[in-house]
């Protein structure tokens, strides 16, 4: 019965984590819609700036290696809804752009493991025995199912990986690659699940 509440309460968590970025991400494209009309800017000349603000915003966020930040989750949806007014596959471009960002950023964690700094606060992280297993089990296809994964930490990937001293494009390679397919779905089903949550009309 305490595991099933515990799970529960696992799901419910992680939905209202989804409605939040969902409903960030809509928040972001409303103030990109104002800042475009404010300065008179259309969106094919404000398309290489967009794809400029995933790159540095996105880079930045997964630079960290003590605290989860996906704020750039919802600046990155906001961006490929509005890239899809364009070209019907301008979510692909922005979660391209988003996941090499996102592989760059994880280096971070990667020289740290290669250096040999302990970080505690992961190893203490729920599913961190879970991951040091993918890790030890798969190598590099390890890396993939550990960036492709929306709720455990990237960086514990990056930690072992460098820690074992696995040759940097090893890590960067499986790393972009699971970030990319992540990044792609959260661009193309985020902006779709506006009309689920109690959103004011566009």
């Amino acid at each position: 019965m305490a595991m099933e509440r515990l799970k529960q309460k696992r799901w419910l968590k992680m939905v209202l984590y989804v409605a939040i970025l969902v409903g960030l991400s809509f928040g972001f494209y409303l103030l990109l819609q104002y800042l475009m009309t404010y300065f008179n800017i259309s969106v094919e000349r404000f398309a290489s700036t967009a794809y400029l603000l995933v790159f540095g915003v996105t880079l930045v966020f997964n630079a960290f290696i003590l605290v989860p930040v996906v704020l750039h989750v919802s600046i990155m949806m906001a961006v490929a809804k509005m890239m899809m007014e364009v070209s019907p596959w301008g979510f692909v471009i922005v979660a391209l752009v988003a996941s090499v960002a996102g592989a760059l950023g994880e280096i971070t964690g990667y020289y740290a493991g290669y250096f040999g700094k302990r970080i505690v606060h992961l190893e203490n992280a729920p599913g961190y025995d879970r991951l040091v297993g993918w890790m030890e089990r798969y190598g590099p296809r390890g890396i993939f199912l550990i960036s492709v994964q929306p709720v455990l930490p990237v960086d514990v990937a990056g930690l072992l990986a460098g820690a074992s001293k696995l040759p940097v494009w090893k890590f960067l390679l499986p790393c972009w690659a699971g970030k990319f397919l992540k990044y792609l779905l959260a661009c193309y089903l985020g902006p779709a699940l506006w009309r689920f949550l109690p959103l004011p009309p566009l």
